[in-house]
């Protein structure tokens, strides 16, 4: 859908600017027009019978959603990309196309917690078996393979615990067996991490977080090589999940500026992780980019960047009743389960009750800390005051 056939000499932030756009058949504007609709109409009785119209029915897609989907598919290096309403629902898109009853999937114990309610509920009422590994022990996966075994699921950086997998060592072993594979690439994003350059089938990206940017939509991004393509857009088209064209609009707005706030998301979130380290109350910071991280080094051979998102383990002596006196009382972090946004959330997290292939072995509280665009001298100060409160009770 877009005028502009060959980018590939431009750099990043040139691209970021005519992906998904086409002012030539947009009348002049610049911005790709919002296409609502259930319908179209066919002229001859030879259009309708043979669909000839792209966009055949409103679960076909509209100009708006190929926009997006065209603009995502070159970011990403793809064969093809699909959408649906939400992060979640691009997960269980991209599994219902390449398992049947009767496979076994493997997954990494730090995934998305609703990714393992998917797993562990829907595909296995389904006849699907899922098995845990450890996300920062490449060398124990092959063991869990098994002769049914059809997909290995990657999420890097871990969700909430952060440990970076060794993905070229993993997508090898796929290749070996026959696997597909699938990683969850939201805390990258394709600018800090080539998800398909680096072997994968299927990526994942919930456009919730950076790609919407403000915290004003939902929507989930399946981007496909050769290989898996075709049966990727063929359960796409057969269940009809796709999202609405707002959202799209919104998601293509966001895209123009993408690069630049995450390259300001991972500034202020270094910035304030190094901060956190130095607070008596704060055991350890998990942070990708600091050494002592779970798998650090695979996110310094593999990764461009790192984003917004960290999370900090404090101090053991702290219990819920303190952590209740910190995190009420904040001003300017906010409790809430999204991140990506322009503002800034914290939210604590507690792993022990659903893991099942690792012990997690910190037995305090920790927290999910999500960096957004307010002043850092400001956050840190909201920060601190509540770390001062934890300590004292006050």
């Amino acid at each position: 859908m877009s005028s502009h056939k060959d980018l590939s000499d431009l750099s990043l932030s040139t691209r970021m600017t005519l992906l998904g756009r086409d002012p030539e058949s947009q009348v002049g504007f610049v911005n790709a027009p919002l296409y609502r609709g259930s319908t179209t109409v066919y002229r001859t009785l030879d259009d309708f019978e043979q669909k000839r119209n792209r966009f055949h029915y409103g679960t076909a897609g509209s100009p708006t959603i190929a926009h997006l989907e065209d603009a995502w598919t070159e970011l990403t290096g793809a064969t093809g990309t699909v959408l649906s309403p939400s992060g979640l629902g691009s997960i269980a898109l991209a599994l219902l196309s390449v398992v049947k009853a009767g496979d076994h999937i493997l997954l990494p114990d730090a995934i998305y917690r609703p990714s393992r309610v998917l797993c562990n509920g829907l595909l296995t009422r389904l006849g699907i078996e899922a098995t845990y590994y450890d996300p920062i022990r490449a060398d124990a996966v092959e063991s869990l393979i098994k002769p049914n075994t059809s997909v290995l699921f990657l999420e890097s950086p871990g969700s909430q615990t952060m440990e970076v997998q060794d993905i070229p060592t993993l997508v090898s072993l796929a290749k070996r067996h026959g696997l597909v594979t699938i990683l969850d690439n939201t805390w990258a994003t394709p600018l800090f991490f080539d998800a398909h350059g680096h072997g994968i089938d299927i990526s994942i990206e919930a456009g919730t977080k950076y790609l919407g940017g403000h915290s004003d939509l939902l929507l989930g991004l399946a981007s496909a090589n050769e290989a898996t393509w075709p049966a990727l857009r063929a359960t796409y088209d057969a269940v009809g999940m796709l999202p609405g064209p707002e959202d799209c609009i919104l998601a293509l707005r966001g895209l123009r500026t993408l690069h630049l706030r995450l390259k300001e998301a991972e500034r202020r979130a270094l910035d304030l992780a190094e901060w956190c380290k130095q607070r008596p109350e704060v055991k350890k910071v998990l942070h990708p980019a600091f050494p002592d991280c779970p798998g650090h080094e695979f996110w310094k051979r593999d990764y461009k960047g790192s984003s917004g998102l960290f999370s900090i383990l404090l101090a053991e002596d702290f219990g819920r009743d303190e952590l209740r006196n910190m995190l009420d009382k904040m001003r300017l972090f906010s409790m809430g389960l999204s991140w990506g946004g322009y503002e800034s959330l914290i939210i604590p997290f507690d792993c022990r009750s659903y893991r099942s292939a690792t012990e997690w072995a910190h037995r305090g509280m920790s927290l999910r800390v999500q960096v957004g665009l307010e002043d850092l001298d400001d956050l840190k100060f909201d920060l601190g005051q509540g770390l001062d409160r934890l300590r004292t009770k006050a």
